[in-house]
């Protein structure tokens, strides 16, 4: 057995969370019913140890992932990659149908994301993206290799994608 070790670190806080509205678009071309969630979120972190023996710093880390959270709260998420969904954006509001279904929201409380669902699973994966791209701007002194998020519609019910830290070159 090698000698293996590996650092990490866990934020999980109450504050961040987003409570929106979606629909999942089922593999069998059918919606679910509009409806929303308290959506919690959980990240971790993997690294090196670096100055001052952290992995990074929770102070500066904890309002990114806050951040991130805000941006989606009280909104309608919108998978712009779903291909039996059409949106535009006309005089202020997203006009969006699905089959014979139209809706019509005003354009400030929509979020048009680039993922093919609005499952927990892709919206870790959209989270950790955006967070993977704040790391790399806002935390270039740590040595990070892994990032995972989680992604919880209801107590006990998540879904995750986890990720490389590692810039490809």
């Amino acid at each position: 057995m090698g000698n293996y070790e590996q650092y990490g670190i866990c934020v999980d806080k109450q504050k961040f969370n987003f409570c929106a509205a979606h629909f999942l678009i089922f593999e069998d071309g059918t919606r679910e019913e509009l409806h929303g969630h308290n959506y919690h979120v959980t990240v971790d972190v993997e690294g090196e140890l670096s100055g001052g023996d952290l992995v990074v710093d929770f102070i500066p880390f904890k309002p990114m992932v806050k951040a991130l959270c805000d941006e989606l709260d009280h909104c309608m998420l919108i998978p712009a990659q779903n291909e039996k969904i059409e949106y535009e954006l006309r005089e202020g509001n997203v006009y969006l149908s699905f089959d014979a279904d139209r809706f019509t929201f005003p354009a400030r409380d929509v979020r048009i994301l680039p993922i093919p669902n609005t499952s927990t699973e892709c919206l870790a994966r959209y989270l950790a993206h955006a967070m993977r791209e704040k790391i790399w701007s806002d935390f270039s002194d740590v040595q990070l290799t892994r990032l995972k998020v989680a992604v919880s519609e209801s107590p006990g019910q998540a879904g995750w994608y986890a990720c490389s830290l590692q810039r490809e070159d």
